[in-house]
């Protein structure tokens, strides 16, 4: 299958339908050994520091791997992807845009899926047909969220490991879904995690630190129940339709939508306390004006660029606010008794 890679989540069935393997940039950018070579990469190319680190990292992806067509959102997504098109296609790259609606609708998702279908060359009733068959792969990803959150029994990192993955399924849904039965199978039999811990949500995008943050809260007796961008990946809400399923997927919509779906699971699960990690450079990062005054619950933000791992300011940072939940949770249980 010839390989097309993506800069964020896409109509993956489309690609699969035109005989394509799509393969998310980003995935393989955070999980190199060593993320720094691929920024270097782009900076030396003349890449500004003040740039987005994932953006730099996609870059230095596509030319250490030597990517020949890329898929880049071009509305939906990050504004800096319409200029990273634009130096790929210097470097050689094929580029396809690729744009979601401007609001969540259907029909409007429907035009842009027969869109792409038309430029890549096959057609919506082939995307149909392989929406069937990752289903299964998808009901797996809802399970293992389900097993976080309800059952306690799976860590805050696995959870959105395995749930960004649905992004491309690595490259090979059949081996997702034969390795995440696995992990399920095996999640199944642990012991669940202390009721007393307490539940986290983790808002916007994927961090740059990785499994440094899920690790450092639950050393700290905390634990992530709610990663929101990581779990619509996964496609919570598929519909009837494959339309249905991607206008139902919130995060390229307005950020009133994800709240809609935030502030819903943040009651499901029973959450009580949130971090909302922005990205260093990212018009997203101002969104975090309208999560502060919607959600009524405390709010740690972060931000990160190309730092990767957890630094001491960032880990007393993270402390503090754990210790404030912790107080606050004493006092409501004393409260109560009284």
């Amino acid at each position: 299958m010839k390989k097309i890679g993506i800069t964020t989540t896409v109509p993956i069935e489309v690609l699969l339908a035109a005989g394509c393997q799509p393969v998310d940039l980003n995935n393989i950018f955070i999980s190199d050994d060593n993320p720094e070579r691929l920024v270097g990469i782009a900076e030396k190319a003349g890449f500004p520091l003040n740039c987005c680190s994932w953006i730099k990292g996609i870059y230095g992806v596509c030319m250490e791997q030597k990517i020949d067509t890329v898929l880049c959102v071009t509305t939906g997504d990050c504004s800096n992807t319409v200029m990273l098109m634009e130096v790929l296609k210097l470097r050689g790259v094929k580029t396809i845009p690729f744009a979601y609606p401007d609001r969540a609708d259907a029909g409007l998702m429907q035009r842009s899926l027969q869109e792409l279908a038309s430029v890549l060359g096959t057609t919506l009733e082939a995307a149909d047909k392989v929406w069937g068959e990752l289903r299964p792969s998808r009901e797996l990803a809802w399970r293992l969220d389900e097993l976080t959150w309800r059952e306690g029994m799976v860590s805050g990192y696995e959870n959105p490991l395995w749930l960004v993955s649905a992004s491309d399924f690595n490259r090979d849904d059949k081996r997702y879904r034969q390795e995440l039965g696995a992990l399920i199978e095996q999640c199944s039999k642990r012991k669940p995690y202390p009721a007393d811990y307490l539940r986290i949500a983790y808002l916007g995008v994927p961090s740059v630190y990785g499994r440094d943050l899920y690790n450092y809260l639950e050393t700290q007796g905390a634990r992530v129940v709610f990663n929101e961008i990581q779990r619509q990946f996964a496609m919570p809400h598929p519909g009837r339709s494959l339309a249905e399923q991607y206008a139902s997927y919130t995060y390229p919509y307005s950020i009133y939508d994800r709240l809609k779906d935030i502030e819903a699971e943040l009651a499901r699960r029973r959450v009580d306390g949130v971090i909302h990690y922005v990205q260093a450079f990212c018009h997203r990062g101002i969104g975090d004006i309208i999560f502060r005054e919607a959600i009524k619950l405390p709010v740690l933000t972060l931000e990160g660029n190309d730092d990767f791992h957890l630094n001491q300011h960032l880990k007393t940072r993270v402390e503090a606010f754990i210790d404030m939940l912790q107080r606050s949770r004493r006092r409501t249980k004393i409260a109560e008794e009284v």
